[in-house]
C-alpha cells in the first residue's frame, strides 16, 4: 500500500470529528511498529489535538518530529501539511516570524492541493494576526484549488474563515453568504468539531448584524456540541463575552474571561488566546467601571499582541487602555494624541472600532477645551451614524450631539440625539428578555444625558420633562417575549424550584448544602440561558411621551419626576396645566441619606428601637430638602405620583414630610403611570389569597380577608404550589399574596416569593398571559430593585407592570411581621369600599398605632402605579 492511502491518513479528519478518539488511535500507532510516514502522521495528529486542545509547548514538540519524520518518509505532501500545522502553532506560541517561515517552506515544498492547504492555514494566521488583507487573499487563492480537488472538508473550512475575515471588516452579508454555503458542505461531512465551529461563526455573525438573542443560542449550541466532544472553548468564551458586553452583561463577561485565561495557563495552552481573552477583560473591566482592572489586563495584552507581532490586536488593546487610563484619571494631551494615533491606525485597518477611537479622543479634546482639535476627531467619528451595525451608527450620533454641543446648537444636539436614541429603540425590539432591553439601554446614556443638559439650557421644564421621559423605564413599555411553550425553560423552572426548596430545608435543618447550592446555580445558569434566546416581538416601542396628555391626565394631582443633570435633581412639578422646575440637591447625597433611612426603619422593625424614631424622621426631612427642594410648598391638596430615577428606588417616601399624609404613588416612569391609568380590571373581578409557608404570623390577615371577600380563591398549605398559584393569578382582578419575599441583587428576575414547593420567581411571573390587575405583597422586601442600564430597574415589580398590572403594594425595607397584619387588614377595609391602592395605603397608615414599629412598617410599604 502506498503511503498517500495508508489508512492512518484517517487520523487526520479525526481530530474534528472525535479529537478523543483520534488521540487515542495516534498513541496507538506509535505504540506498534510505524513506518517514518505513519509515525509523521501520528505526531502530527498529537500535535493538533495539543496546539488546539492542550499544551502549546508539547504541541511544538510533536510537530517538529512529524517534520522531521515527514522528510524522513520523502514524502512532500506530508512535509508541506505538517509544515502548515506547524505554522499555526508556532504563532499562537507567539513566535510569529518562525511561523510565517515555516508557511513559506510548505508552500514551496507541496504540490497543488496540499499547497492550497498550506495557503489556508496561512490566511488563518494572517486573521489572528489582525492582516485582513493578507489573510482575503491567500483564502481566495485556496478556495478555487479546493474546490478543483474536490476537498469538501478544507473548502468548507476555507468558506469558514473568509466569513470571518468579512467580518472583522464589517461585512456582514458577505460573510452571511460564505457561513451558509460552508453550513451546506459540513452538513455532508462527519467533521463534528468543524460543524460546532460552523454554529458558533453563525453566532458570531449574529451578533455582528446586531442580533443577540439569536447569537447567544447559537454560541449555546456550539458549546453543547463543543461539551459532547469533550474540548476547550477558548474562543467560544471570547465571542460569548463580546455578546455579553455588548448586552450590558460586563461583570458576567469579566467573570468568563478571567476564568478561561486560569484555565489557559493551567493548561499551558495558547499565547493568542491569553491575549484575546486578556483584551476582553480588560473590555469588561472597563465597562464595569473598574478602570484600574482594566488597566492591568489592557497593559498586559498589549505587550502580548506586540511580542506576537499582531499589530491589529495591539491596536484595539491599546484603545481599551486609553479609555480605562482616562476613566482612572484626568484628560490630558497626550491621551488625544494617543486616541488619534489609535482611531488613524484602526481607520488604516478598516477596523469598525475606528469611529469610537475617534469619538474618543474627541471628547478628550472637548473636556481640555481644544475645541479645533475636538471638532476634528468628532468630525471623524459622525460618519458612522448613517450606516453599519446599531452600535457604531450610535458612536456616529453620540459624535455628532458632541459637535452640535461643541457649537451651542442646542437644536442640533437635541436631533443628534433622538437619531441615536431611535438607533437603538429599534435594536431593543429584537431583545425578548426584560434584563437585557433593561441593560441595553447603558448604550444610550450619553445621548440622553446630553439631551437632558441641551433641554435644561435652553428648553425649558417641558422639553426637559420630555427627554427624562425618552430615556426612563423604557424596558417597561412593552411586555417582554413569553416562551410558554419551551419544555426545556419549564422543566428547568421546575428543577430550580425543587433544588431550592431542598435546600432551605437543608439551611433550616443545619445540613450542608454545597452541592445543591451547585445544582441551583447551574439551573439558574440554565434558565437564564433560555430566557436571554427570546426574540422580541414588539413592532415599536409604542406612542411617544406627551407631556400635554400627561397634564389633562393629572386633574387635580401632581406628578414629580425627578430628573438628574450633571449629578443635581431637578423635580420637575406637573399639574395645573404646566411643568415647573426646581432646582434640588445632589444625586450622591440624597442616595447615601436614603441608605440611611434603610437602616433606620430595618431598626425600627424590632421592638426597643424607638429612639432612633426621632433620627429617621430628621433623616427624611433631609430627603425632601434633597429631592423636592421648593416642589414640596407647590404640591396643592390632591393625590401626587412621585417618579423618581432608578437610583433613588428604594426611598421610603411616606416618609417625607410634604408627603407623609397625603394620597401617594410611586411610577417608574409618567408613561408607565398613564398606561397604568389606561389599564382596565378584567371581566369577573376575581380574587386571590394566597399564604406561603414559614411566616411569623402565618400570614395571619388571609383568613380574614377570606371573609370580607366573599368566595375568594384562597392558596395556602400544600394548595400554595407555583403552577396552581400561577393559574389562579393569570387574569385576577385582586391577588394578595403573604409570603416570604428574597431579593437576588446579583440576580434580580430570580428574586423570589416563597410557595409550598419553592421559590416563585420573576421569570415564573412573566409567563402569565396577563398578571393581575391589583397586587398586594405583604412581605419584606418586595419592592427592592436593582438599577441597571441607563435608568431601568429589575425586580418583581417591574416585571408586573408591563404585564398587566396597574397597581402594586409592596416594601422597600424589611418590615415587622405582627404589624404588618393590621396594616393589611385596613389597606383591604378601604379597597373595599372602592378607594384606590394609593387611597387605601394612606388611610391605612393613619389607622395603625402610633407606636414607631407601626410607623417603620406604614413607611415601608409603597403603592406602585395608578390602581
Amino acid at each position: 500500500m502506498t503511503a498517500d492511502g495508508d489508512p492512518v491518513l484517517e487520523l487526520l479528519p479525526m481530530v474534528f470529528a472525535a479529537p478523543s478518539e483520534a488521540l487515542a488511535g495516534a498513541r496507538e500507532v506509535l505504540d506498534g511498529d510505524p513506518t517514518p510516514f505513519q509515525a509523521s502522521v501520528a505526531h502530527h495528529v498529537i500535535g493538533i489535538w495539543q496546539r488546539d486542545f492542550g499544551d502549546l509547548r508539547l504541541a511544538l514538540k510533536h510537530l517538529r518530529r512529524a517534520r522531521d519524520l515527514a522528510a524522513r518518509a520523502e514524502s512532500a505532501d506530508r512535509e508541506a501539511d505538517v509544515l502548515g500545522t506547524l505554522g499555526v502553532a508556532l504563532v499562537h506560541a507567539g513566535r510569529t516570524r518562525q511561523g510565517l517561515v515555516a508557511f513559506e517552506r510548505g508552500i514551496a515544498r507541496g504540490s497543488r492541493q496540499s499547497r492550497a492547504r498550506v495557503l489556508f492555514l496561512r490566511a488563518y494566521v494572517w486573521w489572528v494576526l489582525g492582516r485582513h488583507k493578507e489573510a482575503l487573499d491567500d483564502v481566495r487563492r485556496a478556495i478555487p484549488v479546493l474546490r478543483q480537488t474536490d476537498d469538501v472538508i478544507w473548502t468548507a473550512r476555507a468558506l469558514t474563515l473568509r466569513a470571518t475575515v468579512h467580518l472583522a471588516l464589517g461585512a456582514v452579508d458577505r460573510a452571511d453568504a460564505d457561513f451558509t454555503a460552508a453550513e451546506r458542505l459540513w452538513e455532508t461531512t462527519g467533521q463534528e468539531h468543524d460543524k460546532a465551529d460552523a454554529v458558533e461563526s453563525r453566532g458570531l455573525a449574529a451578533f455582528r448584524s446586531g442580533d443577540i438573542p439569536v447569537a447567544l443560542r447559537l454560541l449555546d449550541e456550539a458549546e453543547e456540541m463543543y461539551a459532547k466532544l469533550t474540548t476547550p472553548t477558548f474562543m467560544l468564551t471570547i465571542r460569548r463575552c463580546e455578546v455579553l458586553l455588548s448586552a450590558g452583561l460586563a461583570a458576567e463577561a469579566l467573570a468568563q474571561a478571567d476564568t478561561a485565561v486560569g484555565l489557559l495557563d493551567g493548561i499551558g495552552g495558547q499565547s493568542t488566546r491569553k491575549a484575546e481573552l486578556l483584551l476582553v477583560a480588560a473590555r469588561a473591566a472597563r465597562l464595569a467601571d473598574d478602570p484600574h482592572t482594566a488597566i492591568a489586563r489592557a497593559a498586559v495584552a498589549v505587550r502580548l499582541f506586540a511580542a506576537q507581532r499582531r499589530t491589529w490586536w495591539q491596536t484595539h488593546a491599546q484603545l481599551v487602555l486609553i479609555e480605562a487610563r482616562l476613566a482612572a484619571g484626568r484628560p490630558s494631551g497626550r491621551l488625544v494624541a494617543d486616541a488619534a494615533a489609535v482611531a488613524g491606525r484602526l481607520a488604516a485597518f478598516g477596523s469598525p472600532s475606528a469611529p469610537e477611537a475617534a469619538l474618543l479622543a474627541g471628547r478628550i479634546a472637548l473636556a481640555l477645551g481644544w475645541t479645533a482639535d475636538a471638532e476634528r476627531h468628532l468630525a471623524v467619528a459622525a460618519r458612522s451614524r448613517r450606516a453599519g451595525p446599531p452600535l457604531a451608527r450610535m458612536t456616529g450620533w453620540a459624535a455628532q450631539a458632541l459637535r452640535a454641543e461643541a457649537a451651542g446648537s442646542g437644536r442640533g444636539v437635541l436631533e443628534a440625539c433622538r437619531r441615536g436614541l431611535d438607533v437603538l429603540d429599534d435594536h431593543r425590539t429584537t431583545l425578548g428578555a426584560s434584563e437585557l432591553r433593561a441593560r441595553a439601554t447603558a448604550q444610550g446614556a450619553e445621548l440622553a444625558a446630553l439631551a437632558q443638559r441641551a433641554s435644561l439650557d435652553s428648553g425649558g421644564p417641558r422639553r426637559l420633562l420630555a427627554w427624562s421621559e425618552r430615556w426612563r423605564a423604557t424596558a417597561l413599555s412593552t411586555p417582554p417575549a413569553r416562551p410558554p411553550a419551551d419544555p426545556v425553560l419549564l422543566s428547568g423552572l421546575t428543577a430550580f424550584r425543587e433544588i431550592a426548596a431542598r435546600a432551605e430545608e437543608a439551611r433550616m435543618e443545619g445540613r450542608p448544602v454545597p452541592a445543591l447550592e451547585r445544582e441551583q446555580r447551574r439551573l439558574e445558569r440554565e434558565i437564564r440561558s433560555r430566557t436571554l434566546h427570546m426574540r422580541g416581538n414588539a413592532p415599536g416601542e409604542g406612542e411617544r411621551f406627551d407631556p400635554t396628555r400627561l397634564l389633562a391626565r393629572l386633574g387635580e394631582g401632581r406628578l414629580v419626576e425627578l430628573a438628574v443633570v450633571d449629578g443635581r435633581v431637578h423635580a420637575l412639578l406637573c399639574g395645573q396645566g404646566r411643568v415647573r422646575r426646581f432646582a434640588a440637591g445632589l444625586l450622591s447625597e440624597a442616595m447615601a441619606e436614603a441608605e440611611h433611612v434603610q437602616a433606620g426603619l430595618r431598626r425600627l422593625a424590632h421592638p426597643g428601637a424607638e429612639a432612633r424614631l426621632p433620627v429617621v424622621e430628621a433623616a427624611g426631612r433631609r430627603l425632601e430638602e434633597l429631592l423636592l427642594g421648593e416642589a414640596a410648598q407647590h404640591l396643592g391638596s390632591g393625590p401626587v405620583v412621585v417618579v423618581p430615577p432608578g437610583r433613588l428606588h428604594r426611598v421610603p417616601w411616606a416618609l417625607l414630610p410634604s408627603l407623609r399624609e397625603r394620597v401617594l404613588s410611586v411610577s417608574p416612569s409618567a408613561g408607565s403611570w398613564l398606561r397604568a391609568l389606561d389599564t382596565r380590571p378584567p371581566p369577573g373581578g376575581r380574587h386571590v389569597l394566597v399564604r406561603g409557608p414559614g411566616l411569623a404570623t402565618g400570614g395571619a390577615e388571609v383568613p380574614d380577608l377570606a371573609g370580607r371577600y366573599g368566595r375568594p380563591t384562597v392558596l395556602e398549605h400544600d394548595d400554595a404550589e407555583v403552577p396552581r398559584v400561577l393559574a389562579e393569578l393569570d387574569g385576577a382582578a385582586l391577588a394578595h399574596i403573604a409570603a416570604h419575599g428574597t431579593f437576588r441583587a446579583d440576580s434580580p428576575l430570580f428574586s423570589s416569593l416563597g410557595m409550598a414547593d419553592g421559590p416563585l420567581i420573576v421569570h415564573d411571573f412573566e409567563r402569565l398571559a396577563r398578571s393581575p390587575y391589583r397586587i398586594i405583597l405583604s412581605s419584606c422586601d418586595t419592592a427592592r430593585l436593582a438599577s441597571v442600564g441607563a435608568d431601568e430597574l429589575l425586580g418583581l415589580v417591574t416585571a408586573l407592570l408591563p404585564l398587566g398590572t396597574a397597581g402594586v403594594v409592596a416594601s422597600s425595607a424589611p418590615v415587622n411581621d405582627a404589624a404588618v397584619v393590621p396594616l393589611m387588614l385596613a389597606l383591604h377595609k378601604g379597597l373595599s369600599t372602592g378607594l384606590s391602592l394609593a387611597e387605601a395605603l394612606r388611610d391605612a397608615r393613619a389607622a395603625l398605632p402610633g407606636d414607631a414599629v407601626h410607623q417603620a412598617t406604614g413607611w415601608a410599604f409603597t403603592a406602585f402605579g395608578a390602581a
